[in-house]
């Protein structure tokens, strides 16, 4: 332990903003992971009783469940069951809404993660340039003949880069992953909606019948 803190403070002043990078990226993949598994998000027992509405009188089983649960699905059918005496349109509407609430709500931190990954090797070549202009400071005053004072430049150069590197490339790759992830959510999500959407839909066409029917 003593050995890489010794590593990182000769990296100069970058690798402070830099381990700040690293921190707060690996706080936001903790979170990730625990808020987009996705039995989490999409619930089993919503799932279940949505399939198992067969007509009007099953949506309050459905409303309670989806009142008993948190989260970006339950919020979605919520709503759908709420609206559903509107007409389809505005049922789809109203899903609309709630869905682009809920996708900024499950990919939040994501584009945090994105600038770590983009700004990381960059703040590595910032600290690299201060490393070089420190050797050459060195060279414009000592000389080349200095090995022991230009190692100092040179070790901050390489250790930056070595570093920034090290926490940009991860974070591209985790990025991309819970990017994906998030979106699989989202188009699962929009599936059970649009089915939702069916189903109210019918019943609404079925009491029209209905009424119909006794008026005639």
């Amino acid at each position: 332990m003593e050995q890489v803190l010794d590593f990182l403070d000769k990296g100069g002043f970058i690798i402070y903003p830099l381990m700040l990078c690293s921190v707060l990226g690996l706080a936001i993949v903790i979170e990730k992971i625990t808020s987009l598994r996705r039995v989490k998000v999409i619930v089993p027992e919503i799932v279940s009783v949505l399939d198992n509405i067969k007509g009007p009188a099953d949506i309050g089983l459905a409303l309670s469940i989806c009142e008993k649960h948190e989260g970006s699905f339950a919020n979605i059918i919520r709503m759908g069951l709420e609206s559903r005496e509107l007409p389809r349109d505005e049922i789809k509407e109203a899903l609309n809404d709630q869905g682009r609430q809920e996708v900024h709500h499950l990919e939040r931190g994501l584009v945090v993660l994105e600038t770590i990954a983009g700004i990381t090797p960059l703040l590595g070549l910032l600290g690299t340039v201060i490393g070089i202009l420190k050797v050459f400071n060195v060279i414009s005053i000592q000389g080349v003949g200095q090995a022991t004072a230009l190692s100092g430049g040179i070790s901050e150069a390489l250790i930056t880069t070595i570093v920034g590197l090290s926490i940009g490339i991860p974070a591209v790759v985790v990025y991309n992953y819970f990017s994906n992830k998030a979106e699989g959510l989202v188009l699962e999500i929009e599936k059970y909606s649009s089915a939702l959407i069916k189903k109210v839909t019918s019943f609404q066409n079925n009491t029209k019948v209905q009424v119909d029917a006794v008026q005639s």
